[in-house]
């Protein structure tokens, strides 16, 4: 049988792989957490200056400085106001710079040495450094952390979605798609609602990375990837890892034997050049490349600017995360309808998100309180939350598998571009 079949056999989504799948899903409160860390740690207290006529120094700044907020931040420890406020973002996009940069190494190593070892080491690495910006001395020291978290949090982040994809059969990859998008967007209202309740940036920090260690330890029992050991030519071991997952599922005395995958051996290569090979995957690429930059600037530009907004700060974080929810059964219903699929449900959402973010321009600010524009950005929040469901489903179906991972680290790549210049150029000013 080829490993489809297999799967078929095993079942699609059965006990075991509700399980795998369920624990790399709330992974993504971690990985949220991590995302969002610079929205709290950096937020800007208000402050009052008793003497306005002091000299632009920063030395003279800290001496007449006093904070008018119930929390700390690194702009209140390091008094990074004036002309040194440009060092919050500076740090933020040190973080988005990083993670372009583990998503173009993470997918490569996976492909080469397998989806767990590159997976777990990433993880390590992502905890040990996110102990490093809480404990950091300076705001040197903060930065260049940040940035070693965003290698190893994108890295790990892509394969653990991969894994999620690999673990279970064909019809269920939108499913788990879906789910790992939702479960990120109740992880930024999590680590909202660990903000109102820890005050001090360090010791929010500190416990927003503790999780980590529990997904580290528990991660040892994940298995290998059976479609990227099949792919690969370790056919015996794909055979090893989906009985387990037959046992698991309650098939009795399973006997699983898969034919050798056809053109591939252990020892071939595939890498990013391969989505340009190909007449047929070189368009696909170049298009999904767009969507992903277009998903990316609403989505991030909305997401980031979240701290900014009038109002309660923790709240207004919460309300960017919770809206994404409904983005999940909206994603389900459309995506499996033969009337809508991928493709329409893709250019629908996108289409809502443009035309919600477009009007928020021409509304006043006070315009009462259904109709303003925070209410129309939370719902193009909401609309490109589910355009980015689904190009993340899209995108792993529309490659094989050996290339896969290659397709998404492309699709994360110009995601973390756009991020940069979000935060170079100032975009997220949308309302």
């Amino acid at each position: 049988m080829d490993l489809d079949e297999a799967f078929l056999y095993i079942g699609e989504f059965g006990c075991c792989q509700k399980r795998l799948t369920a624990f790399l899903t709330l992974l993504q409160v971690y990985v949220a957490c991590q995302s969002m860390l610079i929205v709290l740690v950096g937020a800007v207290p208000e402050y009052l200056i008793d003497n306005e006529d002091i000299s632009a120094s920063k030395e003279e700044y800290t001496k007449h400085l006093h904070d008018t907020n119930n929390f700390t931040s690194i702009v209140s420890e390091w008094h990074l106001i004036k002309n040194e406020a440009y060092k919050v973002n500076l740090a933020s996009s040190l973080f988005f710079a990083g993670l372009l940069i583990g998503n173009i190494l993470f997918g490569p190593l996976s492909d080469k040495l397998g989806r767990r070892p590159v997976y777990l080491s990433g993880l390590f690495f992502d905890i040990t450094f996110g102990y490093c910006t809480a404990l950091a001395p300076s705001y040197e020291v903060f930065a260049v952390s940040r940035f070693f978290v965003g290698i190893m949090n994108g890295g790990m982040a892509l394969v653990s979605f991969v894994l999620t994809q690999e673990y279970v059969g064909k019809s269920y990859w939108a499913l788990t798609g879906s789910l790992t998008n939702l479960i990120f967007a109740v992880g930024i209202a999590f680590y909202a609602l660990l903000g109102f309740y820890i005050r001090n940036w360090r010791t929010l920090a500190f416990v927003a990375n503790s999780p980590g260690i529990f997904f580290f330890l528990l991660s040892f029992l994940l298995p290998e990837s059976p479609r990227w050991l099949y792919s690969h030519g370790y056919t015996t071991e794909a055979e090893g890892v989906l009985q387990s997952m037959a046992v698991g599922n309650g098939v009795e005395r399973p006997v699983v034997k898969l034919k050798s995958c056809p053109g591939t051996s252990s020892k071939s290569a595939h890498s990013v050049f391969d989505l340009v090979k190909y007449g047929v995957l070189r368009w696909r690429t170049i298009l999904l490349m767009y969507i992903w930059y277009v998903c990316s600037l609403v989505y991030y530009g909305l997401t980031l600017n979240a701290g900014e907004l009038k109002g309660n700060l923790y709240l207004n974080v919460a309300l960017y995360g919770l809206v994404e929810v409904p983005a999940f059964p909206l994603c389900l219903y459309f995506i499996e309808k033969s009337w809508s699929g991928r493709r329409k449900a893709t250019a629908g959402f996108l289409g809502f998100a443009g035309f919600a973010c477009i009007f928020t321009i021409f509304l006043p600010e006070t315009n009462g309180d259904l109709l303003n524009p925070t209410v129309l950005a939370l719902f193009g929040k909401l609309s490109v939350s589910a355009a980015f469901n689904v190009v993340y489903i899209y995108t792993s179906e529309l490659y094989p598998t050996v290339v896969s991972i290659q397709g998404a680290t492309c699709g994360r790549v110009l995601q973390c571009s756009c991020v940069l210049l979000i935060k170079r150029h100032g975009v997220i000013k949308v309302i």
